[in-house]
């Protein structure tokens, strides 16, 4: 079981659970900074304002974790979360997630604390398998999936088309002990 003391992030980064009206702008900053400059979201246009009341609406429904650290000055340095990995009932103990750092505090630790707390509240809502779904070119978020015990399971070549290439998508995933007592239906 993971402990307080592996989940505290590093620089005096406060742990917070994120909400539309405290975070929602500082969340669609950090995605549409990823559309734009990355292969992290296989997006292509920047996201509107509006979709963040969807977004978080439907993390409130599922009961998921959208969870962030925060420095000092009240700015959203990173955020996590996880949600629904496919529609279909027999999938209900399997979780997709995803963690973004904003890029102006990368290198401090943050998505690997962040991770730890997805894990850990994982654990506390009885999920199975958590999956990382990772454009196949990020060694560094493929290096961090590793650390934590995440395995390889397979990739899917030429997935996405972004950037003037096409992208192989790569799923890790981790297994977790729980549910005590799964069932079907």
């Amino acid at each position: 079981m993971t402990t307080q003391a592996e989940i505290r992030a590093p620089g005096g980064a406060i742990l917070v659970d994120c909400t539309h009206e405290r975070h929602a702008d500082q969340i669609l900053a950090i995605f549409n900074d990823a559309i734009a400059t990355s292969t992290a979201l296989y997006d292509y246009k920047p996201r509107p304002r509006e979709a963040m009341t969807g977004w978080f609406q439907a993390k409130r429904q599922g009961g998921f974790p959208v969870v962030g650290y925060e420095n000092e000055a009240g700015e959203l340095m990173a955020f996590a979360s996880y949600g629904t990995f496919r529609a279909w009932p027999a999938y209900k103990y399997s979780v997709e997630h995803s963690v973004y750092v904003d890029g102006r505090f990368r290198g401090q630790g943050l998505g690997e604390a962040l991770m730890r707390e997805l894990i850990a509240r994982a654990r506390a809502d009885q999920v199975h398998v958590l999956i990382g779904g990772i454009d196949a070119a990020n060694q560094g978020s493929i290096r961090l999936h590793q650390k934590l015990g995440f395995t390889h399971a397979g990739t899917i070549r030429e997935a996405g088309f972004k950037f003037g290439r096409w992208l192989d998508l790569a799923f890790y995933q981790l297994t977790l002990e729980t549910p005590d007592s799964p069932a079907d239906g």
